[in-house]
């Protein structure tokens, strides 16, 4: 009956566990299969020169979202900083349902 007990635990733990990976911030941009141009290679909210970022207000940091955005600004060559324009609720997924939309700046 132990066993039981202690196989329970581990597989509890293992679920939550990565449940808990669903709550890191990210950017909201999504590769479509066979695009050709830039603009057709990407689909989603965030733009090259206006990343937006999808997070969890509970789990995640202003200063996390804000360097997420600068790196992909950064990544992007579209300038060396990311300004917040505005905030959206429930507008991602369901674990993170904020997005923060920023613009590139230099």
């Amino acid at each position: 009956m132990a066993r039981y007990k202690i196989i329970n635990i581990l597989m509890l733990t293992a679920i939550l566990s990565s449940c808990a990976s669903q709550f890191g911030p990210f950017v909201d941009r999504r590769r479509e299969a066979g695009g050709l141009s830039n603009g057709a290679l990407y689909v989603g909210k965030s733009k090259p020169d206006e990343p937006a970022i999808c997070y969890n207000r509970l789990y995640t940091s202003f200063d996390e979202v804000q360097k997420l955005a600068d790196e992909e600004c950064v990544k992007n060559k579209t300038g060396t900083r990311a300004t917040p324009v505005k905030e959206t609720v429930f507008s991602c997924r369901l674990l993170v349902p904020n997005h923060y939309y920023f613009k590139c700046e230099q």
